[in-house]
C-alpha cells in the first residue's frame, strides 16, 4: 500500500507535517512519502501566466504522486480560516492540469492541526466542502487541537489518549476502504 503524506504548510517547522507524518506511520505494511510543500514551490497562479508558460512542472509532479498513492493523508495548516498561501498555490496550479481532478478519487483522511482549540476545524470546513469538486474522496476528518499540549514532540506522537485512539480508529476505516477497493480490482 503506498501512502501520500501531504503537509499543506511551508513552515520548515510544520506542526501540520508532524501530525501527518506520525499519521502515516501507523498504517503498518505501507510505503509513505511525505510530500512537504517547499519542494512545489511555483509563481502564484495567474491565468496569464498558464497562457503564457503552461502548468508548472512542480504541480505535474504532484499529480504523479498523487496518481501513484493508493491513500492520501493531508494535514492542513489554517491561515486565517483557511488554507495557507503555499498550499493554495499549489492546488490552484495542480487544478489547472488538463483532462484530470487533482486529488483523482483517491481514498483521502483529511486532517488538520493548530495550537489553539478549534484545532485547525475552519480549514477542514474549507476542504470538506471544496475538494469533492476536485475530485476528493474524503474517507474522514480528524482534528487535533491544542496541539502543544496534545502533541509530544520529543517522542513524537500524539499524547492525548482519546486523540490518539480516534486516529487510529480512522486510519483503520481509510486502510478498509483500500483493502475492499484493492480486492474488487
Amino acid at each position: 500500500m503506498k501512502i501520500l503524506a501531504v503537509a499543506g504548510s511551508n513552515s520548515e517547522t510544520s506542526i501540520n507535517k508532524l501530525l501527518v507524518s506520525y499519521a502515516a506511520s501507523l498504517i503498518e505494511n505501507a510505503e509513505v512519502e511525505i510530500v512537504d510543500m517547499n519542494d512545489f514551490e511555483m509563481p502564484i497562479y495567474k491565468h496569464q501566466r498558464e497562457v503564457e508558460s503552461g502548468v508548472p512542472q512542480e504541480a505535474k509532479n504532484l499529480a504523479e504522486k498523487i496518481d501513484a498513492a493508493d491513500i492520501l493523508l493531508v494535514s492542513l495548516s489554517e491561515h486565517n480560516g483557511t488554507y495557507s498561501t503555499a498550499f493554495k498555490n499549489v492546488f490552484d496550479w495542480t487544478s489547472r492540469i488538463k483532462d484530470r481532478a487533482v486529488w483523482n478519487k483517491k481514498p483521502m483522511l483529511l486532517m488538520a492541526t493548530a495550537p489553539g482549540g478549534r484545532g485547525g476545524l475552519g480549514v477542514l470546513e474549507a476542504a470538506e466542502k471544496r475538494f469533492p469538486l476536485h475530485g476528493g474522496n474524503i474517507i474522514d476528518t480528524f482534528t487535533l487541537p491544542f496541539f502543544n499540549d496534545n502533541f509530544d514532540r520529543e517522542n513524537n506522537k500524539i499524547s492525548n489518549i482519546e486523540k490518539s485512539s480516534e486516529l487510529q480508529e480512522k486510519l483503520n476505516k481509510i486502510s478498509a476502504v483500500e483493502i475492499i477497493l484493492e480486492n474488487s480490482i
